[in-house]
């Protein structure tokens, strides 16, 4: 479950770096750079689940041990 999750989390971060590429800091709210703004919050979301989903299951091994 480790591997999944950290592959997940580089997918989210690869995806990221792409939509930081597709914006156009010009016009920051219009067109696909809103899309890529939207992009960029998602996978910040994501990560963060995935952190979550990670330490859960660590306390749940701690507490299995005890």
């Amino acid at each position: 479950m480790k591997l999944f999750t950290s592959i997940l989390v580089f997918l989210a971060l690869a995806l990221i770096v792409f939509n930081i590429t597709l914006l156009d800091f010009n016009h920051l709210f219009e067109g696909e750079s809103s899309i890529a703004l939207i992009g960029i919050v998602a996978s910040f979301c994501a990560i963060f689940i995935l952190l979550i989903f990670r330490m859960s299951k660590m306390i749940e091994e701690r507490t299995k041990e005890k």
